[in-house]
């Protein structure tokens, strides 16, 4: 086992074919990389990611608070990013012996496809938690909201090179964006948000998440089960995503651009000071 260096590309180009009005060239094009991330907890393996090789350790904090292995930051002792000597990816991390043994007992070992969010449970309760009720978090305006979402298309610097990640934001009312993530799982991306904000010492009632994906229910579960009162999501919600959030208090929005968007869940949160 060893540091990751240097750090791995997160992009590669290729020759492709490109057809256009009749006309085909040969043209260089750069496309994502795609490769398979291990989390392991005190050297025992748990999931095997599909990932955007960046920012892996604020993805493994994020998953690790997200899927509720750990209740709290403070119970995530280590992570550490290293690469194996077969040149594969692993993030290493370190919990509370309590919750270590707990883990081991829930034998979950997952195999993640990307995009995958329930992969591997191996009960319905396992895979369909009900979080805690949200608290009241904080007051948006929509106007703050829309300018947020048109200042994140120039902030995804893969997607801008490739057109095939997603993208996660945190975002505070009065400040704007100030973490974004990407990965071309869109679960990777809003975990490695949530990682990056609580390595930060964030607080997540005092900000909201934008997404650049559809809001599925393990989006919405993954943002409340951190405390996350409002996520808003470039694509539409599931109808299973809009039931938990009705039920655990989080605002949620879809179909969000910088001129519009649709309230599906508590629509309170969102202040309208002026005509859109």
């Amino acid at each position: 086992m060893r540091e990751i260096s240097p750090t791995p590309a997160t992009t590669r180009e290729v020759t492709v074919q490109r057809w256009r009005d009749g006309e085909i060239e040969r043209v260089q094009d750069e496309v994502a990389e795609e490769v398979p991330v291990a989390l392991t907890f005190h050297g025992v393996p748990h999931v095997v990611m599909l990932a955007t090789p960046a920012d892996l350790e604020d993805l493994a904090v994020g998953f690790t608070l997200s899927e509720m292995i750990v209740d709290s930051p403070g119970e995530i002792q280590s992570v550490e990013a290293a690469m194996r000597d077969d040149g594969a990816l692993e993030v290493r991390i370190g919990i509370g012996a309590a919750r270590f043994s707990e883990l081991l007992r829930r034998q979950r070992n997952l195999t993640g496809r990307t995009g995958c969010g329930l992969c591997g449970a191996q009960t319905v309760e396992d895979a369909i938690r009900q979080p805690a009720p949200v608290s009241d978090g904080v007051s948006i305006d929509v106007k703050a909201l829309h300018a947020a979402l048109k200042d994140l298309r120039q902030r995804q610097e893969i997607n801008l090179r490739t057109g095939s990640v997603h993208a996660a934001a945190w975002v505070l009312p009065e400040s704007g964006i100030q973490i974004v993530r990407e990965d071309v799982g869109r679960h990777n991306a809003l975990d490695k948000v949530i990682g990056a904000v609580t390595r930060a010492g964030g607080d997540f009632h005092s900000g909201y998440f934008i997404v650049t994906s559809r809001a599925s229910y393990e989006m919405v579960q993954k943002a409340v089960t951190v405390g996350g009162t409002l996520l808003a999501a470039v694509s539409a919600p599931t109808a299973f995503a809009v039931r938990l959030a009705e039920a655990s208090g989080l605002t949620l929005v879809g179909f969000a651009r910088e001129h519009q968007h649709v309230v599906y869940a508590h629509p309170s949160r969102l202040i309208c000071t002026s005509t859109i």
